[in-house]
């Protein structure tokens, strides 16, 4: 017999129980349980990334664990249910799905012969978000066509969130040429703050500031370029991984310490191994 939905369920309702569940369950809140979210999304995506599809089960049932247990709250709180979750999940992607769902119901179906393109489709979600947006509850701030971009995103996919948003209401550059123009001149700009911060009449702030300025012209040029700027710096990450464990394994073989070793030596054999990734 397999569990189900509602056994979950029913686990964290024991688990938050407050006279017999489990103190490190009962104490958390929405906010604590945040970082442990990420971190679960993180897992899911790395065993996506090394084709561990048996590990990938086990790591989206933690993930599922964190929506279970945010339903959990919420119904401790009397903000929802998690039933409420999934009716209003199923209505949401109905009714982003027009040419899946025309009636608008779950029921409907497209005529096979008469589907619209991927161009019509693309309009339709996000004229359909945009609505969406629209409806919300006003907020204090005035409403923006960025509105709906989690501020807690990481910065590099937040970035390119919002040039992808603004693009599409016309600020955008005309080509790629400008960017690059504009890389040269975020690096110069860089160097002349950090130039003013060792001779002290500049502030780390300053460098901060242009060094984000740097990495926000990096994402536009990723985007220019259609590469996934967070695909690639993890393609450098696992390079750079590969490579200095590879410079490890050669000083232990030849009986070296590489905390004894200068960096001239030590490039020396990060060069080796370059050469042998070229070779295979």
């Amino acid at each position: 017999m397999n569990y189900s939905i509602d056994d979950l369920k029913h686990l964290m309702a024991r688990l938050r129980d407050p006279d017999t569940g489990c103190p490190w369950d009962t104490r958390q809140t929405f906010s604590s349980i945040v970082p442990h979210t990420i971190e679960e999304a993180y897992e899911v995506a790395d065993a996506i990334a090394q084709q561990d599809y048996p590990h990938l089960k086990d790591e989206l049932g933690d993930l599922l664990f964190q929506v279970i247990f945010y339903a959990r709250m919420g119904e401790e709180a009397g903000h929802f249910e998690f039933e409420g979750i999934v009716d209003h999940l199923v209505r949401k992607l109905i009714r982003r799905h027009p040419h899946v769902f025309p009636e608008g119901t779950l029921e409907s179906r497209v005529d096979p012969d008469n589907r619209p393109d991927e161009r019509w489709i693309k309009e339709s979600w996000e004229r359909i978000k945009a609505e969406e947006r629209a409806q919300k509850p006003a907020l204090d701030a005035p409403m923006s066509r960025l509105d709906g971009i989690a501020r807690t995103l990481p910065a590099m996919a937040r970035a390119e969130k919002l040039q992808k948003r603004a693009a599409r209401h016309g600020f955008d550059w005309p080509d790629i040429a400008p960017v690059f123009d504009k890389l040269h001149e975020e690096i110069d700009e860089l160097k002349e703050a950090w130039q003013l911060s060792v001779a002290g009449t500049g502030d780390q702030d300053a460098v901060e500031d242009e060094l984000g300025d740097l990495l926000f012209v990096c994402v536009n040029l990723a985007r220019f370029l259609k590469v996934n700027p967070e695909q690639a710096l993890e393609r450098t990450n696992h390079k750079f991984d590969a490579r200095f464990r590879a410079i490890e394994q050669v000083l232990e073989q030849e009986g070296r310490n590489l905390d004894d070793e200068s960096l001239e030596a030590l490039d020396a054999i990060w060069q080796r191994v370059k050469g042998v990734e070229k070779k295979t």
